[in-house]
């Protein structure tokens, strides 16, 4: 019973962190599809670049992940609380598809990482390319609202005569001061924002794991501590 005990308070405390990460990658995922930088870049990409796709499945695949971490914080809360094992099983299976999901997501991030830089940089390559190639392209709005995102200007370009592309579409402080390749600063602004998805990923698989080792015990003990129950009920 003092083991039992002792489980049950971790795995509210765990179940309480499993649902603030749920919560955070929800927030996360939310703020990936609408916020502005990624937004632009989604809207000005072509249907050969695969950018548009990477970023709706981030979305989807996040809001699941959320649900499923969310579900099984509720369920795992539950099954402490009423010492059930039928909750505390469907605790344990919403940990462990869980745990299935992140893995690939974690193996995808490392192994596919410059699948979403090269995509990005290749809108922008493509926008800035059209600009200087004619001044009076609808593209000068798009590149405009670029330069305006990610407070840079222009990048290096072999052709050269890019003067005048930069001054009636970068921001006027941008002109005036230092300006900042916009190439470099798309690669880092996803590169910060990668190593915060990272970062959340690895948390949430330490959670996720040690979730799954609380509630698989907490299964096993809620079955033998009933069976202890009925001692001198029955012969050996």
């Amino acid at each position: 019973r003092c083991g039992l005990r002792t489980t049950k308070c971790q795995l509210l405390v765990t179940s309480l962190c499993v649902m603030l990460l749920g919560l955070s990658i929800a927030t996360l995922s939310t703020v990936t599809h609408y916020g502005l930088h990624f937004t632009l870049i989604s809207d000005i990409s072509l249907e050969s670049n695969s950018y548009r796709t990477i970023h709706q499945a981030a979305f989807y695949f996040g809001i699941c992940l959320s649900m499923t971490l969310i579900l099984a914080a509720l369920l795992s809360s539950a099954a402490t609380v009423r010492e059930s094992r039928c909750l505390t099983a469907m605790g344990f299976f919403c940990f462990a598809l869980a745990f299935c999901g992140l893995l690939p997501a974690v193996c995808w991030r490392y192994m596919h990482s410059t699948e979403v830089e090269d995509s990005m940089l290749d809108v922008y390559d493509f926008v800035y390319e059209e600009v200087r190639r004619n001044a009076s392209s609808f593209r000068r709005h798009e590149l405009t609202a670029i330069h305006e995102a990610f407070l840079c200007c222009g990048k290096p370009s072999p052709f050269g005569d890019t003067a005048n592309v930069e001054r009636k579409t970068c921001p006027l402080s941008q002109v005036h001061d230092a300006r900042q390749d916009c190439l470099r600063e798309i690669q880092n602004f996803l590169k910060k924002h990668l190593d915060f998805v990272s970062t959340l990923l690895g948390v949430t698989i330490g959670f996720t794991v040690y979730g799954m080792i609380l509630t698989s015990f907490l299964c096993f003990s809620i079955h033998f501590s009933s069976n202890l129950d009925r001692k001198g009920k029955y012969i050996l």
